[in-house]
């Protein structure tokens, strides 16, 4: 039995439907045999017959890539990331916190082009650029202090808990 991955390059399915196309003009085989041998399914090797029959082994090559070209050359896409790694203040925000919007507003001001501002997660996903949200944390409280109280306050309550056989500490 053949090992067949589970995900396939297009190199490597254009090498399969070569393969299959192969079989399919020695005419040894039966379709049900040549897709079980190569992993398909029954109605895949017969769609690859008629392509083979229409057009030769020339229509079993890889077709163009169909769908929108997308909107942002790679080079550009390359750009917005370093952008986006210097961060929002040096983008000219007011705060450090990048926003759809605001990534929206520096493709347009950068590069002129144009999205919806509900696309732009599926965007920076592509780029491998993920959604985080910074913590909550008040502005009023110091940093000293918590410090402190982690140090001698917190270890001296949960001695306490553990003392009771409490396990829950509010």
């Amino acid at each position: 039995m053949n090992w067949i991955p589970t995900r396939l390059t297009l190199e490597q399915k254009e090498e399969r439907r070569r393969r299959g196309g192969q079989l399919l003009k020695a005419g040894n085989l039966s379709k049900a045999e040549i897709a079980r041998q190569l992993g398909v399914s029954r109605a895949a090797v017969s769609q690859w017959a008629n392509r083979q029959t229409n057009g030769g082994m020339r229509a079993l090559r890889r077709r163009k890539p169909q769908g929108r070209t997308p909107k942002l050359t790679v080079e550009q896409q390359r750009t917005l990331l370093k952008y986006l790694r210097q961060g929002a203040l040096a983008a000219g925000f007011p705060t450090a916190r990048w926003t759809m919007g605001r990534v929206q507003r520096l493709i347009r001001k950068t590069f002129g082009v144009k999205y919806h501002v509900h696309y732009m997660p599926r965007l920076l996903a592509k780029l491998n650029w993920s959604l985080q949200q910074p913590l909550a944390r008040a502005q009023e409280q110091e940093e000293e202090l918590i410090r402190a109280w982690l140090a001698q306050d917190w270890p001296r309550i949960k001695k306490s808990a553990a003392a009771q056989h409490k396990h829950r500490v509010f």
